[in-house]
């Protein structure tokens, strides 16, 4: 059974940053695509950053510069570093594996989300 459980979330003032992380078991994710998606309120879920298990990495336009996605390097699972943290990244976070469809805001398997809050 797949399990991705994020972590990290919380509240913080613009301009801030924090960092989430997402434990994973039930696959080899080291070879799979994981990725970072999040939802705001009122708002359809969006691709936020992926890394792929050849190293690649993508991000969506509005967080280039600001977060940075990578792999903890014994459990090959996601963390997210953002800095300079804006309101609009106000949304719960959520860790997704396997196949990732940015475009549609989907992908094979996900976590229960972690909430961020940004404050003006």
């Amino acid at each position: 059974q797949v399990q991705l459980v994020e972590s990290g979330g919380g509240l913080v003032q613009a301009g801030g940053s924090l960092r989430l992380s997402c434990a994973a078991s039930g696959l080899a994710f080291d070879s799979l695509i994981m990725a970072w998606f999040r939802q705001a309120p009122g708002k359809a879920r969006q691709f936020v950053a992926s890394i792929h298990g050849n190293g690649r990495i993508f991000y969506a336009d509005s967080v280039k510069g600001r977060f940075t996605i990578s792999r903890d390097n014994v459990q090959k699972t996601p963390t997210l570093l953002m800095n300079n943290m804006k309101p609009e990244d106000t949304a719960v976070y959520y860790c997704a594996a396997g196949g990732v469809y940015p475009p549609r805001g989907d992908a094979d398997y996900w976590g229960k989300g972690t909430l961020v809050t940004v404050s003006s």
